[in-house]
């Protein structure tokens, strides 16, 4: 059997990402070895080579800088895409455009997971946010998700920045917000990134199998809300998506 190394940056959505590919590895004969950690750090590994496959790139923009020389991008797993988001599927409010004028029974504080920081400093600027009196709250993501999910949870009314995928879209219960100056960037595509070499190692069959794989923001969404929510394993999660379990047909 052979053995590559696959690694994934640590968030439950990656892991689930990085859980389906390790059942397509798995079912052609290869053993991965697992390796995790900080996108920082695997960014060195695999610009070094100790990684042979990385779970998974969001490109163009947002993990631009693993494309080092020789690194091979391979496949289109799905889109993500940062969203703004407000509770209540029937909200009055429909666009950011819509947002400076709210009244006082929108939060004026923005609970912000420090990946999309970026993201939604420029919505303040573009949209007017700061002169409205609203002001970004950053966190770790982790617990920025865990907040916002809170706010829903109460029923309280405040901007939601979240990326899909994640297991909030599948739970509902909120409206995505229009974007009309595109200030929250572009939609990316997830890709495998392959060490240098790599792609001729791989037999064939399993290269354009990777290659064909396709995923979506719906189904990782339903995976990330099965370890958050019903206490699946990464593992038993893929499984489920496989064997038709986790979204309606």
């Amino acid at each position: 059997m052979t053995t590559l190394t696959l690694a994934y940056p640590e968030s439950t959505v990656h892991e689930a990402t990085a859980a389906a590919i390790i059942r397509v590895l798995e079912a052609n004969d290869v053993e991965p070895e697992i390796v995790t950690g900080p996108k920082s750090v695997l960014a060195t590994m695999l610009k070094n080579q100790e990684i042979d496959l990385y779970v998974s790139a969001w490109l163009p923009d947002e993990d631009a800088a693993l494309l080092t020389p020789g690194i091979t991008p391979l496949g289109t797993l799905f889109h993500p895409e940062v969203c703004c988001c407000i509770p209540g599927e029937n909200a009055a409010y429909t666009s950011l455009a819509d947002i400076a004028q709210a009244g006082p029974e929108l939060s004026r504080t923005i609970i912000t997971p420090t990946s999309l920081l970026a993201h939604m400093e420029k919505v303040m600027e573009v949209y007017g946010l700061t002169a409205a009196g609203f002001t970004l709250a950053p966190s770790p993501d982790a617990e920025a998700i865990a907040a916002l999910n809170a706010i829903l949870t109460r029923g309280e009314l405040a901007l939601m920045p979240l990326c899909q995928p994640c297991f909030l879209f599948h739970q509902g219960g909120f409206r995505i917000l229009t974007d009309p100056s595109k200030a929250l960037g572009r939609e990316q595509t997830a890709r495998l990134l392959l060490r240098p070499g790599l792609r001729d190692e791989l037999e064939q069959d399993l290269v354009d199998e990777l290659d064909e794989l396709l995923l979506s923001v719906k189904i990782i969404s339903a995976m990330d809300y099965a370890m958050h929510v019903e206490g699946m394993s990464a593992d038993e999660a893929a499984e489920a998506w496989q064997r038709g379990r986790l979204l309606p047909r």
